[in-house]
């Protein structure tokens, strides 16, 4: 309780992602932003519901989706409860896709843990910002594990683009910009 309260406190939000509908350049979307100062981001049952409903809503207007992430993973004061909700947005993105909608996702610093391993790492685009530090596990228990220290670029978002698992690095200024060109993308072809 007290944790919660403390969290509330620092962030001005009762969770730690804020869904809803938003038009960027004109272009319609579900849109759903996660905040890194309320408990880092985790992903708890509450969070994991809001993001669910979105994609659920989201489908059912036929919009896109667009998620940006910052987060240090699943909620483990929540337990087995927090990590249920990766398979459970998993679940409802799926069902987002099978009814030809995009998804598009954009990683910020952190995206760790349990939110890159599931739906952070599901988008038909996936950006990132410059530098962002994305992977499971935190460098300080990786480089505990294996006694080694780990490259300066370890976990940044240019070294996971070069392995292909993120799309292409935008800085914040011109996010707007992408955001709304992929979306207006997506209108032209749904539309052809």
């Amino acid at each position: 309780m007290v944790k919660r309260a403390q969290a509330q406190a620092a962030s001005g939000s009762s969770e730690s992602v804020r869904c809803g509908q938003a038009v960027i350049a004109a272009q319609p979307c579900a849109l759903a932003v996660m905040d890194s100062y309320y408990m880092m981001g985790s992903l708890g049952q509450v969070a994991g519901e809001r993001l669910c409903r979105l994609f659920e809503r989201a489908t059912a207007q036929r919009l896109a989706v667009v998620i940006v992430t910052a987060s240090g993973g699943a909620r483990m004061q929540e337990g087995i409860q927090s990590l249920m909700q990766m398979a459970k947005i998993s679940a409802a993105r799926a069902l987002h896709v099978q009814a030809g909608l995009p998804y598009f996702v954009v990683l910020s610093d952190p995206t760790m843990g349990g939110v890159c391993a599931s739906f952070a790492m599901q988008g038909d685009v996936t950006l990132a910002e410059p530098h962002a530090r994305v992977g499971f596990t935190g460098r300080r228990v990786i480089e505990a594990t294996l006694h080694n220290k780990l490259p300066a670029s370890f976990q940044q978002a240019e070294q996971v683009m070069a392995t292909g698992f993120i799309d292409a690095i935008v800085p914040r200024a011109q996010l707007k910009a992408r955001l709304a060109l992929l979306l207006q993308l997506h209108q032209e072809v749904c539309h052809a």
